[in-house]
């Protein structure tokens, strides 16, 4: 049977697509506010019952945490592990929504119809385009064309504290193939795309100490050190003035992008004006001699999260404070190794201190490497060949800023590559108020998800 069957079937039946997720995002499923754990159940019943209802033998399974939906379903072609997370971030602000986040909503916007809803793009949207493109795919062929694991996580906006123990608990009955991850963006509208490599992340946050008590300013002000101008003094020595990261030996690991791959990007439809203008810039501000592009998908970062100290209310106290506070986090690409570059920042921060001055460390912070996609693998062209056919304009292979850890755990529990493939944009405010998922991506997504697990099992 011709694959356009299918394809006129996610065409014909896109209202009844989207009031079925419009279903999924009506439940408040905040991993990381208990209050909504019986939210959260009731999303993993809402999936466990939708997969069953095309053939999928699914099941809510329990963990110390927020459960985990997994499934299976047989079919002829490659084993795929298809990933994506039912849990949602919290809505606040509140009253920045022009409506009520788990009432969704589908607007007319000049850049036409969205599905506006906290969870609609990240991530229930993007898992539902997939599960839409196979029940498209079963009703016209009766059966999928792969055999697929499905595997839906509940606490991905809190940490995944459940995920390791479960996969480490379950990997023969999660492996697979390949691993398929949804929670990615395009390029550009209209662009479609393929992770390529994700960056790492280090957390590491730090106290200092000066005097044993707050000081009065007009008693202390001169001969006490200040913790607030000390921190300021340390963290001034991050960077240079070119905007590159100054602790010895940050680099180690850092590749530069390859000559092929970097032609590929600077054709992606990326565009810096956009991009930048879109949050008040006018020119990008990280290392010299690296385009905007590189700096967000293949360059390391030493960035300040917090920074705090002393009186923090209304009016003035003349205080010197007794400590302060500074969050890091460091963006890792290629093959730096998190542990070692923990070290280095550390030792860099206490080179800087002065007499009198003390420091406390957060213990409790971890580090993920950066993750590199093993292109090499036929998957990735025939799913780069399957979404040029369907946007009618070449699919490119990108690099992402953010971090998705999944593809690490993949590999190092399951030894199990991965392909991510999402069709979020860029301005649809996930984690923000106002969410929208683009009913183009999603309509256009489940056509590419059903071109995909064609050629996939075509080979």
């Amino acid at each position: 049977m011709s694959l356009d069957a299918t394809l006129s079937r996610i065409d014909n039946e896109l209202p009844q697509t989207i009031e079925r997720l419009m279903g999924l995002l009506r439940i408040p499923s905040i991993s990381t506010d208990p209050a909504y754990d019986a939210q959260c159940d009731a999303a993993a019943d809402w999936l466990v019952k939708d997969l069953q209802s095309i053939g999928v033998d699914a099941q809510k399974r329990v963990t110390p945490g927020q459960p985990m939906v997994v499934g299976h379903i047989d079919g002829p072609g490659p084993h795929l592990l298809f990933y994506g997370h039912y849990d949602v971030q919290p809505v606040d602000p509140l009253n920045l929504w022009h409506s009520d986040p788990f009432d969704p909503q589908l607007e007319d916007t000049p850049d036409g119809q969205v599905i506006r809803g906290r969870g609609s793009s990240d991530d229930k949207g993007q898992l539902m385009t997939f599960v839409e493109a196979c029940r498209a795919y079963k009703a016209e062929h009766g059966s999928l064309p792969c055999k697929i694991t499905f595997f839906f996580e509940g606490e991905e906006e809190s940490g995944s504290p459940s995920l390791i123990p479960f996969m480490k608990e379950n990997a023969e009955e999660l492996n697979a193939d390949i691993a398929l991850i949804c929670d990615t963006s395009m390029v550009s509208p209209g662009v479609p795309s393929i992770a390529s490599q994700l960056r790492g992340m280090l957390k590491d946050e730090f106290t200092v100490h000066g005097p044993r008590i707050d000081l009065h300013s007009g008693h202390y002000g001169g001969p006490a050190l200040n913790p607030l101008r000390e921190i300021s003094r340390i963290i001034s020595t991050f960077h240079d003035d070119t905007g590159r990261v100054a602790i010895d030996g940050f680099y180690e690991g850092v590749h530069e992008v390859p000559a092929d791959l970097l032609r590929q990007w600077q054709n992606c439809g990326f565009d810096e004006d956009t991009y930048l203008s879109s949050v008040g810039m006018t020119q990008p501000h990280g290392e010299h001699g690296y385009s905007t592009l590189v700096q967000q998908w293949a360059r390391p970062t030493l960035e300040i999260n917090g920074l705090w100290g002393g009186y923090q209310g209304a009016g003035t106290k003349t205080v010197i404070p007794a400590e302060a506070h500074c969050k890091i986090t460091c963006r890792l690409v290629g093959d730096m190794d998190p542990d070692a570059l923990r070290d280095k920042l550390r030792a860099h921060v206490e080179a800087q201190l002065s007499t009198d001055a003390t420091i406390t460390w957060n213990n409790d912070l971890d580090g993920s490497p950066a993750a590199v996609m093993n292109t090499d693998r036929p998957e990735f062209e025939l799913a780069r060949q399957a979404l040029s056919d369907e946007w009618e304009r070449e699919a490119v292979l990108c690099g992402m800023g953010g971090s998705i850890p999944i593809a690490g755990f993949f590999k190092e529990i399951l030894n199990l590559d991965s392909m991510l493939i999402g069709f979020a944009q860029d301005d649809d405010a996930i984690h923000s108020p106002n969410e929208k998922y683009n009913v183009e991506s999603f309509h256009k997504g489940m056509r590419s998800w059903a071109r995909i697990l064609d050629r996939l099992a075509q080979g």
